[in-house]
């Protein structure tokens, strides 16, 4: 892993027991008590500790959890942009309030781990909420989770004993060590990271091969946690990445992993995190596009790139490419964005994600200007299907 990027923090964490030790944690398992965790906490664990949250080790404690609200960083000066919490609420803080050692187990109490308690403290949902997703507006979805969580933060050190079982896209779930020893076989030096909760289209496909013309290889890392409702569905996405990458990409030149991270749609803050988690995954460079992680209106159409100017290139490392909104040129019959494009807005073709839902809708297959006429069959199959369910 010499010859790859650092993690962030120079260490990869993992925080997962095997053995000897995992047995030990088993049979206390009788005497620990325990909470629940919701989907989105069990993701996060999972993701401590198999070094994708790197530097991280746990969950927040008191002292890092105010220096990132207030100041994207940690304690000791480490940057990092999105509070990563465990909250319970008064009933089970009453429980486990004496104890130094709990428990973790999903909603249908199978037993993933435990977490090692440093502190309980409670917390100011409002200043997070402002200060990480710059709005209150409860319609927003990363701010009515935060409104919806127990009124207490637990931190401490995790271990996973039990991985969650992954029962979708069993084949393409990498850890960062597996991630990076890919890499170093394949002999790429210089990896881009693409980020997407969304199928890729003409625009998407534009980007990712723009950008393998400055790099070894293409790491596609497409997030499978829970999206809006109105999102399309995890596995209809990766039919069209799958498809894309069998057809119109050089295959020694693209790897695809899942990213099972949730969505917190927290615009700026959540691309700095997307760029600092491929990081860990062994990526040099990542790609932020127009409106990086956004929803509704509630960040500017850039301000997930502008977001990266703010930082030292030491702090984050990994190199972030950014591109402007593309678009189908009809004068210069391709794929442009307004630095390449000397032609008048009417000869551009964009459309939003929710003009191709209106079609979709309306039983219209998208032009092959947007997308590809594979992937608009399998987006209109799915439309149809789910309009008719």
């Amino acid at each position: 892993m010499d010859n790859l990027i650092k993690p962030h923090g120079g260490k990869l964490i993992k925080r997962i027991l095997e053995g000897e030790k995992k047995k030990e944690y088993e049979e206390k398992l009788r005497y620990l008590k325990g909470i629940f965790l919701n989907e989105r906490e069990v993701s996060d664990l999972y993701m401590i500790s198999i070094g994708a949250f790197s530097p991280l080790e746990g969950f927040l404690n008191k002292i890092d959890y105010l220096n990132v609200v207030e100041n994207m960083r940690l304690e000791n000066g480490i940057l990092w942009p999105i509070p990563i919490t465990l909250s319970i609420d008064k009933e089970e803080l009453e429980n486990i309030k004496k104890e130094k050692e709990i428990g973790l187990f999903n909603e249908n109490g199978e037993f993933l781990g435990i977490l090692q308690i440093e502190e309980i403290y409670g917390y100011d949902k409002r200043k997070e909420v402002i200060n990480v997703y710059k709005t209150i507006d409860e319609n927003h979805p990363g701010v009515s989770y935060i409104y919806s969580n127990g009124d207490y933060l637990i931190g401490g050190k995790i271990w996973m004993l039990n991985e969650p079982v992954h029962k979708e896209f069993k084949d393409f779930w990498f850890t960062p060590f597996q991630t990076r020893n890919i890499f170093m076989e394949r002999g790429w030096k210089k990896i881009v990271g693409f980020q997407t909760r969304n199928p890729i289209h003409r625009a998407h496909e534009f980007l990712i091969k723009t950008a393998l013309e400055i790099v070894d290889g293409v790491f596609i890392n497409p997030l499978v946690g829970q999206t809006k409702k109105d999102d399309i569905p995890a596995d209809i996405r990766m039919k069209c990445y799958k498809l894309l990458i069998d057809n119109y990409f050089p295959k020694e030149r693209v790897f695809i992993g899942v990213y099972g991270a949730y969505m917190r749609y927290a615009g700026p803050r959540e691309a700095v995190l997307h760029a600092i988690v491929r990081k860990n995954f062994g990526c040099t460079h990542f790609i932020v596009g127009r409106d990086h992680a956004g929803v509704g209106n509630y960040y500017g159409p850039f301000d997930a790139q502008k977001i990266f100017y703010e930082f030292k290139k030491e702090d984050i490392e990994i190199e972030p490419i950014f591109f402007e909104n593309a678009f189908y040129c009809k004068k210069c019959g391709e794929m442009r964005t307004v630095k390449t494009c000397p032609h008048d807005r009417k000869e551009h073709l964009s459309f939003s994600g929710s003009k191709i839902r209106e079609l979709f809708q309306a039983g219209e297959i998208p032009p092959v200007e947007f997308t590809r006429p594979e992937i608009a069959n399998i987006l209109m199959e799915w439309y149809l299907g789910n309009k008719n369910g």
